[in-house]
């Protein structure tokens, strides 16, 4: 995995580009769409006689239908969607900021502006080119809004479900763990989920950096050697077991305190 995508919780996504190919069809869909959405709309104006009514607008239609049609509703439709548009929810892909979180209005909107010039005006060749010329297939857009796209369908793993390892069960049931922090434990159980599918140097990089920071957290060790992720498997597991203990005792008490509050012969 030579450029990961690292969420801000510093776990690394196995996760890859989109092919150009998949890009171009999903961006040839999305256009003839606005194509078609530009023509309905002219003919819509020319049907209520609002042509008519523009001293020039033989100028003014084409600039509002392009701001429209190619610039508001794309960036609309991409912020609602997390970066999602017809054409790439038909090839499965998503466009994502560089560290791998959803995107937002700045980005659809710089994507969509810049996209008139390099799609629209260029029939997509300036696009095509410097896509070619990037390993995450990145057009000018993508690299003025921090973005590119990758595939969210077709070569997705099945996430490891996280289990207590039998042989530590007692160790951690009785090691002092203090709570982790929301950020750690996330990043553990995102690591422990994906570990089977992250390249080899990835997976020993990150476990080691996780196993170091959860370590702060258990006392004592465990008493014989064990791989990072079993390390990381029992307290993470241990840690909501308690976790849910805890909550499950602060229930059962909040309803027997609620209980004899609404028992004393108090009247209104």
């Amino acid at each position: 995995m030579d450029d990961p995508i690292i969420i801000g919780e510093g776990v690394i996504l196995d996760v890859r580009p989109t092919s150009f190919f998949s890009r171009a069809i999903a961006i040839a869909i999305d256009y003839l769409v606005y194509i078609i959405g530009a023509g309905l709309l002219t003919w819509g104006m020319g049907s209520l006689g609002l042509s008519a009514e523009f001293e020039r607008a033989e100028v003014v239609i084409p600039i509002f239908l392009i701001v429209t049609v190619f610039v508001l509703i794309p960036a609309t439709v991409e912020t609602f969607t997390r970066g999602r548009s017809l054409g790439k929810l038909v090839m499965g892909i998503r466009v994502v900021r560089d560290d791998g979180g959803p995107i937002v209005l700045r980005h659809a909107l710089i994507r969509a502006l810049v996209g008139v010039f390099e799609i629209l005006m260029t029939s997509g060749a300036v696009a095509a080119v410097v896509s070619f010329m990037n390993k995450r297939g990145k057009r000018i857009g993508d690299y003025l809004a921090g973005t590119y796209a990758i595939r969210i369908r077709g070569g997705a793993s099945k996430l490891q479900e996280v289990v207590m390892p039998e042989h530590l069960a007692p160790w951690a049931s009785s090691a002092d763990i203090t709570p982790l922090p929301d950020g750690l434990a996330l990043s553990v159980r995102q690591y422990l989920s994906r570990v089977h599918d992250l390249h080899p140097a990835t997976r020993d990089t990150l476990g080691k950096q996780l196993a170091d920071l959860v370590a702060t957290h258990v006392a004592p060790a465990p008493p014989y050697e064990v791989t990072r992720e079993e390390f990381l498997a029992a307290v993470i597991m241990e840690r909501a077991r308690r976790d849910i203990g805890h909550e499950e005792r602060r229930r059962e008490y909040a309803a027997k305190v609620r209980t004899e509050i609404d028992a004393l012969p108090f009247r209104p």
